[in-house]
């Protein structure tokens, strides 16, 4: 009779199928599947400019594929974009020369809210976190508006409030240059906030505009921290402890952030991203410093930068999801997001390309054994908790 039940089993077992593997395109799947019933939020995307230096709204067909964009409605839709905070970038050289920052912030929202309009059967204008919820149920993108750099209000209080009424949902205190309010990552400075600098922060809390700490200084970002009454945002920013970039969060600060209610949304900006990329970049800088001490051409540093940029190290989709984790298990789940810098960036992590690339970023994320419900605060879930947050805490909205 053993024997029997011996020969049964192994009849059983080369006849039955084989168990399924999941494959790459079974983690995309599913990622997509969550993409329909959940907004990705993608933090910071600088397409304003892009288009701006293309010669404006006029010279670009957003409806169609652009080959030399990251961005534009086809791919939107590919990578399952639910909500795009476009940036309203302010050159710092607006602060020397050209027109005033405040005006330049006006234009790239003029732009914004052109570019939503240009193309109403994809695109709507979100103010509010259930602005993001109803065009997403109608299958629209939201448009949210996000200032870059806080010279744009050129240290009046009273032009923050004007912003805050045309429907920009953050500012960004600094970019790569320090204001007399806010010092920059780029300051050697360990000053942080005076006490203008405070009075903003509390404004923004007031009006219902979200204080973006990417750019700025470890000693900006813990005042910010301690000044605000409603979540911080790091709009496009990645963990230091990966990689050691100024624009990237310390641990220090990532204790700090549950506390706060905040999101830290992942940059892909290889620097920000992989150390190797990281020193590589530093090299080339200093190569190309040495070259203009040493009297060369321009043409020479250009050239031997060129040459330097062929063969440097790549970043990769993997390097990002590992940033992403990082950041879960610094601060936790409920406060990590994304915030890839497309159209800001002139290189990109192998495997996210375009905007189109997301849905593989989750299915990365899932690969890992993350869960649905995981995976979903960090395409979305949190930055819209941290916008609906953020207006309660406003009460003069």
């Amino acid at each position: 009779m053993r024997a029997v039940c011996t020969l049964l089993g192994v009849a059983f077992l080369l006849t039955a199928a084989p168990p399924h593997r999941v494959t790459a395109q079974d983690y995309r799947a599913q990622a997509l599947r969550i993409l329909k019933t959940t907004p990705l939020i993608d933090g910071h995307n600088d397409i304003p400019d892009a288009i701006r230096a293309r010669g404006g709204l006029d010279s670009v067909d957003f409806a169609r594929l652009q080959p030399h964009l990251m961005s534009d409605i086809p791919k939107l839709r590919a990578g399952g974009v639910g909500a795009q905070f476009w940036a309203a970038y302010v050159p710092v050289t607006t602060i020397d020369s050209g027109p005033h920052p405040a005006v330049y912030a006006l234009e790239q929202i003029d732009l914004i809210k052109r570019l939503c309009a240009k193309y109403p059967r994809d695109l709507a204008m979100a103010y509010r976190a259930a602005d993001v919820e109803r065009n997403f149920k109608a299958g629209k993108i939201s448009c949210l508006i996000g200032i870059e750099g806080g010279h744009a209000i050129e240290n009046s209080v009273g032009a923050l409030r004007m912003f805050a009424a045309l429907g920009v949902r953050y500012i960004t205190l600094t970019h790569w240059r320090s204001l007399s309010w806010a010092t920059a990552s780029t300051d050697t400075a360990q000053r942080g906030l005076s006490a203008l600098g405070r009075d903003v922060v509390r404004e923004m809390n007031r009006v219902g505009i979200v204080v973006d700490l990417s750019h700025v200084n470890d000693a900006t970002m813990s005042d910010a921290l301690h000044a605000t009454r409603a979540p911080v945002m790091f709009s496009h920013s990645s963990a230091r402890a990966l990689t050691g970039h100024a624009r990237d969060v310390p641990d220090s600060i990532l204790k700090l952030v549950p506390g706060n209610g905040g999101i830290v949304m992942v940059n892909f900006n290889p620097g920000f991203v992989s150390e190797a990329v990281r020193l590589y970049e530093d090299s080339m800088e200093s190569r190309a410093r040495a070259l203009r001490a040493a009297g060369a051409a321009a043409t020479s540093v250009a050239e031997s930068t060129k040459a330097w940029v062929a063969r440097a190290p790549k970043a990769t989709l993997g390097q990002v999801a590992d940033h992403i984790e990082h950041i879960r298990a610094v601060a936790g789940v409920d406060h990590v997001g994304l915030g890839s810098d497309f159209d800001g960036i002139t290189e990109v992590p192998v495997g996210l390309e375009d905007v189109s690339k997301f849905p593989d970023l989750i299915a990365e994320l899932l690969r890992r054994g993350w869960s649905e419900q995981d995976v979903s605060k960090v395409a979305g879930l949190n930055a819209l908790r941290v916008l609906r947050v953020t207006e309660q805490v406003a009460p003069g909205k």
